[in-house]
C-alpha cells in the first residue's frame, strides 16, 4: 500500500487524467496499476515520491526488466508504459506545486521494435463470419457483434457501449451512419455496410427479445449476455476468440478484426486520411503503420507469385 503522500499524488493525478485530459476509464485504470506498483516499490525501499532520487528510479527501472518475487519481468512495451507513467506523475507534481523538481525527467523510455499489427486475410475473415451458426439467440448475437466489429473497425469497448436506439435507424437506411464514442470521449461517425446491418437486424428481431424475455430484465444495451445485462468487454473478447477457434483461426482478438478492417481498406485503395477518420486516430502517424502491413503483403505476394522474384 502506497504511503499517504504517494496516494495523494496518485489520486490527484488520476483525477486530472479524467477531468482535464478526458482519458478513457481503461487507460486511467492502466495508469493506476502502473503507478500503484511504483509507489508500493518506493515504500518498500523506504522512500516516497517526494524524496525519490535518480538512483532509486534507475533501480526501479531495472526491477521492471528483471521482475521480482511478486512480478514477472515486463516486456518492453509494458515497461515503456510504466516508465512513462512514472515520468508523467512527477511532471504533474511539479506543475501542481507538489514538488520542486522532476527526478524522472531524464529517464529514457526503452526502445522497442515496431510490431506490425496482425491482420487476417479476407478469406479468413469470411470463414470467421460465415462460420457462426445463426439458429440460436447467442449465435445471432455473436454474428451481429463480429459483423459490426469488422464492418466498422470499432473497438470492442465502443461496440459494447452501444444501445438499441443507436442502431434502429440504420436498418432501414443504407446511407445511415453510426456514432461511436472512442478514447477520450471523442466522437466519430462511421458507415455501416449491408452485411452488418442484416446481422444486426436479425439479432434485434429474432434474438434480443428472446434474451430479454428469458432473463426478465429490460435494458437499453444493444448486446446482451445470457442474463439480459449489457455484454461486458471481457465477454465480447471471449466471444471473438471462441468463434475464431471454432473457425480454425487460432487466437484472434477483437483488435485483430479492427486491424483487418484497416488493412483491407488500404489494400482496396482507400485513402489513408479516410482510414484515419474511420479508426478515430488522432494522428495519421498512428494509421501509417497499416501502410507497412500492406507493403509487407505486397512483398510476400511478389516473392511467391513472380517467376523471377528470387
Amino acid at each position: 500500500m502506497a504511503d499517504g503522500v504517494g496516494q495523494a499524488w496518485l489520486n490527484l493525478y488520476l483525477d486530472s487524467l479524467v477531468v482535464e485530459r478526458g482519458l478513457s476509464r481503461h487507460t486511467v485504470a492502466a495508469y493506476g496499476r502502473d503507478l500503484t506498483r511504483y509507489l508500493d516499490w518506493l515504500e518498500a525501499h523506504g522512500t516516497s515520491p517526494a524524496m525519490v532520487c535518480g538512483e532509486d528510479l534507475a533501480a526501479y527501472e531495472r526491477e521492471l526488466a528483471i521482475g521480482d518475487a511478486q512480478h514477472k519481468p515486463l516486456a518492453p512495451p509494458s515497461r515503456a508504459r510504466a516508465i512513462v507513467a512514472v515520468r508523467n506523475l512527477h511532471a504533474f507534481a511539479v506543475a501542481e506545486g507538489l514538488s520542486e523538481e522532476n527526478p524522472a525527467a531524464d529517464i529514457g523510455v526503452p526502445k522497442q521494435p515496431q510490431r506490425l499489427p496482425k491482420a487476417l486475410s479476407v478469406t479468413a475473415v469470411q470463414s470467421l463470419l460465415d462460420g457462426v451458426p445463426r439458429d440460436t439467440p447467442a449465435g445471432l448475437r455473436d454474428s451481429a457483434l463480429l459483423e459490426l466489429l469488422y464492418g466498422t473497425g470499432a473497438r470492442v469497448s465502443e461496440a459494447v457501449e452501444l444501445d438499441v436506439d443507436d442502431i434502429w435507424r440504420l436498418l432501414d437506411d443504407d446511407e445511415a451512419t453510426l456514432r461511436l464514442i472512442g478514447k477520450g470521449d471523442k466522437e466519430r461517425v462511421v458507415p455501416v455496410g449491408g452485411y452488418a446491418r442484416e446481422a444486426l437486424s436479425a439479432y434485434l428481431v429474432r434474438a434480443r427479445p428472446a434474451i430479454i424475455v428469458s432473463a426478465k430484465k429490460a435494458t437499453p444495451a444493444l448486446f446482451l449476455n445470457s442474463r439480459g445485462a449489457r455484454l461486458s468487454r471481457q465477454s465480447a473478447f471471449e466471444i471473438v476468440r471462441e468463434r475464431a477457434r471454432q473457425a480454425g483461426l487460432g487466437d484472434v482478438s477483437p483488435h485483430v478484426l479492427r486491424h483487418s478492417f484497416a488493412t483491407h481498406l488500404l489494400d482496396g485503395g482507400a485513402d489513408i486520411r479516410v482510414v484515419q477518420e474511420l479508426l478515430g486516430h488522432a494522428s495519421v502517424t498512428t494509421t501509417q503503420i497499416y501502410t507497412k502491413v500492406t507493403a509487407e503483403h505486397l512483398r510476400e505476394v511478389y516473392a511467391t507469385a513472380h517467376p523471377r522474384a528470387r
